[in-house]
């Protein structure tokens, strides 16, 4: 099966999990929104129509203004547009981590280069919400150790889809990356995690030196694809 089917038939089955969530957290589910499944349908047939595999970002879980409306993880409405050429009837509001990897995605090669060796999902595959705000999965301690056996589900399903075993990089050097390494070590998912700045970090408080970050993530980007390759 092609890599971009997979990913479709993962994302159309993809429900919000039988779990109680702590008071006042909800789910951010957009994938029964038929604009976004059409939206993401036709990214991954555009990059992903292949068997190849390849070497997984994973960042923390969706938030609302990204793939919570487009479904194509750190990817706004503008950038799926102007990035990867499909046009959209959402709503042209940016977003500061899609900006970010848009940057270095283009300092890679581009959408088909970048694609071609490495797919980005996250830990936990449906985000959260509170009070309107969205919530990482590790910002509340109950909900951590709720989504948890989830997050252990989404990974070792989504390996299935063509990893490259040897690597994984993490977007978030901090509490994500503790709780992937964690993760990992308890069933070996990956030999080695590599950690990266979360972009919406370096948009919010290093963006004067975006360009060292984006240079840092080619960086490990081509050192992984040579993995890929091998793989």
């Amino acid at each position: 099966m092609l890599f971009s089917q997979q990913v479709i038939s993962f994302t159309q089955s993809l429900r919000p999990p039988d779990i109680a969530l702590p008071g006042g957290f909800e789910w951010i589910y957009p994938y029964d929104q038929p604009a976004t499944m059409q939206a993401l349908t036709a990214f991954y047939q555009k990059y992903y129509a292949d068997a190849a595999g390849r070497t997984f970002l994973f960042g923390i879980n969706p938030g609302r203004f990204g793939a919570g409306i487009t479904g194509v993880p750190f990817t706004d409405p503008i950038r799926l547009a102007s990035e990867c050429g499909i046009e959209n009837d959402f709503q042209k509001k940016p977003e500061l981590s899609s900006a970010f990897v848009w940057e270095f995605i283009r300092a890679y090669g581009g959408a088909e280069a970048f694609c071609h060796h490495f797919y980005i999902t996250s830990l936990c595959p449906l985000g959260f919400v509170k009070d309107g705000k969205n919530i990482n999965y590790y910002d509340d301690r109950a909900l951590q150790r709720a989504v948890e056996p989830f997050i252990v589900w989404n990974i070792r399903t989504q390996l299935e889809f063509g990893a490259n075993n040897d690597y994984a990089l993490c977007l978030g050097e901090g509490q994500n990356y503790a709780f992937f390494k964690k993760i990992n070590a308890e069933h070996g998912f990956f030999k080695e995690i590599i950690p990266l700045p979360h972009p919406r970090w370096v948009m919010q408080y290093r963006r004067k030196s975006m360009q060292a970050f984006v240079e840092r993530y080619v960086e490990n980007l081509r050192k992984c694809s040579l993995s890929v390759i091998r793989y």
